[in-house]
């Protein structure tokens, strides 16, 4: 049984009972209408028992009636709803299950568990077809009057009158199509409509029955001032961002793969940034499976960001250089890759190793195992692979180092593990800075240090953004000048990963006696983009630092104020013991 994938682009409406239609002709590019047409529908609407499809503005259906019976996935989606589509198997006996291929897009949050009926939304339809005047289909307009129940504990009947103004296929992605929605809008509200607040009937055929069903993956409850509460929270929003990411990557919509890579490696840099809040084997293995996700997306993203910087680069030499043959084999091959690198992410996202590490995201963030309770439950393992001299020179303080260690408070805590990244980030810029100009050193290694001062950036602005939100301390420009150092850098390793690649491809053109001479000069414009990029970078650093020694000096007023408040305190207790 195969599945249809349909853009669904409407606009709804609430209405009263007995308010008139209007005359659709004066929706801009109508010019004509069909003869309606009423459809009695009906559908069992299915979820998890934690309404994760719900909470994800997911719906599963089973409808019969209308000319579109059969299951309905409908997914969010930037520009609309993306609806899934597949007919009943007539052969299916006992219960009615959905489709594999139906509930596909939705594995990350079903994840193989039972699916059962949470409501039932029955609607008589009354449907116009809006056309212009060559007659094609602009949109269609539906005047829905449903009757809904609750299949949840505490659930009710409700019955309500709406309105849906659905776009056409040939113009729900266009200009136009947006125009006709305006103007539908204008022209229903002036008649007496309003804007519907309800995203879907299931929303509306719920009500406030969904508060009696518990959340699925639920947070530790923490006390919301203390260190573990931020990094709970902030592995919970990153957990939150892959879920909603993975059905986007699946239909491979555009900058998907990108932000479900950025979701990924967030999550690792918390992880390491936050390390002794939480920490123990499962802490370890769940940043190792995240790595290794992180790296599946990246030759995706890699082939992505080459491939477009490649449509640049051959547009900025004359076609008599660099040769045509030259030209359509860089721009193909990394189509390919990007095809290849795709299709093996999408046999991670279905394999029980991603499920796997779904799991234990969810259980460090409902159970986050801290130094206490691991030395609690086992004794902690040594690392499997321990720190290198390297980085344990990163990690050694600065001589400006003014951080507290005996200062347990929240705030305290948090800005300590800030100061550990930077202080990563001051050493990876001092040896990228030093060795850059020590020309007996292979490029390669010299460029890698710019990259690692980039990872170093990223991890930094991840952790000033989680320690802004969970203290007083004003960490947004240090966080900004973090994500310009990464804008800078990231310019320059894609001239470097772009220039590899050209190499690569040089070297396939070589091996078949074709002419690499068009190589050769683009392998040298990327030079030139690289070290244009560079010439940022002082003025990148710059900013950071001074953002820094800014957050530094509102960690010690905190702390001086804490002191002074806790001598007053000391005090007072003293007087009234002395009685006087």
């Amino acid at each position: 049984m195969g599945t249809q994938n349909f853009l669904e682009v409407e606009a709804k409406f609430a209405v009263s009972d007995t308010l008139p239609v209007p005359d659709f002709t004066k929706i801009a590019h109508v010019d004509s209408v069909d003869e309606t047409n009423v459809f009695h529908l009906s559908a069992i609407y299915y979820d998890t028992e934690d309404l994760a499809l719900t909470r994800a503005k997911v719906t599963l259906r089973r409808r019969t009636g209308g000319k579109d019976s059969g299951w309905h996935l409908k997914l969010p989606s930037d520009l609309g709803r993306v609806e899934v589509h597949a007919d009943f198997d007539p052969e299916q006996e006992g219960p009615l299950t959905p489709p594999e291929e139906v509930l596909h897009p939705v594995k990350v949050l079903t994840r193989n568990r039972e699916l059962v009926p949470i409501a039932q939304v029955d609607n008589v339809r009354h449907e116009t077809v809006l056309r212009a005047f060559n007659g094609t289909e602009m949109a269609e307009f539906c005047d829905d009057h449903v009757t809904a129940w609750s299949l949840l504990p505490g659930g009710n009947r409700t019955s309500w009158r709406e309105w849906e103004v659905e776009l056409g296929n040939d113009v729900s992605r266009t200009d136009k199509g947006q125009e006709i929605l305006t103007s539908a809008t204008r022209l229903l509200i002036v008649n007496g409509a309003s804007v519907s607040h309800s995203p879907s009937k299931l929303v509306m055929a719920l009500g406030d029955s969904v508060d009696n069903v518990s959340s699925p993956a639920p947070v530790a409850q923490v006390e919301e001032d203390s260190p573990l509460h931020a990094v709970v929270t902030a592995l919970a929003e990153g957990r939150d961002r892959i879920i909603e990411m993975d059905p986007q990557v699946r239909r491979d919509e555009w900058d998907s793969v990108h932000q479900m890579r950025v979701a990924t490696r967030e999550l690792r840099s918390h992880i390491q940034t936050f390390e002794g809040i939480i920490t123990g084997p499962r802490v370890t293995e769940l940043e190792k499976e995240l790595k290794y996700l992180a790296g599946l997306l990246g030759v995706a993203r890699d082939a992505e960001v080459v491939e477009a910087r490649f449509t640049e680069l051959v547009d900025q030499v004359p076609i008599e250089v660099i040769g045509r043959e030259t030209r359509a084999h860089l721009t193909s091959s990394m189509s390919e890759t990007y095809r290849n690198a795709h299709d093996e992410i999408l046999s991670y996202l279905d394999s029980d190793r991603y499920f796997t590490l779904l799991r234990c995201l969810d259980e460090v963030i409902k159970d986050p195992p801290t130094p206490e309770t691991v030395q609690e439950d086992a004794p902690v393992q040594p690392e499997e692979h321990p720190e290198s001299p390297e980085d344990a020179a990163e990690d050694r303080p600065l001589e400006a180092d003014t951080t507290d260690p005996v200062d347990d408070t929240p705030e305290a805590v948090l800005a300590s593990h800030l100061s550990k990244a930077y202080i990563k980030l001051h050493r990876r810029h001092l040896k990228a800075v030093e060795e850059w100009e020590d020309d007996t050193l292979p490029l390669a290694h010299r460029e890698a240090n710019f990259h690692n001062m980039r990872k170093a950036a990223k991890k930094l602005r991840y952790s000033a953004e989680a320690v802004g939100k969970a203290t007083d301390l004003k960490t947004r420009k240090l966080y900004d000048a973090c994500k310009q150092m990464q804008t800078v850098l990231g310019d320059f390793q894609d001239s470097v990963t772009s220039r590899d690649v050209i190499a690569e491809k040089a070297q396939e053109a070589r091996e078949r006696g074709r002419d690499t001479f068009g190589y050769g000069v683009l392998y040298h414009v990327e030079m030139a983009n690289g070290l244009a990029a560079l010439k940022e970078y002082a003025s990148a650093e710059k900013s950071i630092r001074k953002a820094y020694r800014k957050l530094e000096k509102q960690v010690r007023k905190a702390a001086r104020q804490r002191e002074a408040r806790e001598a007053h305190n000391h005090e007072e207790e003293a007087s009234t013991e002395t009685g006087w």
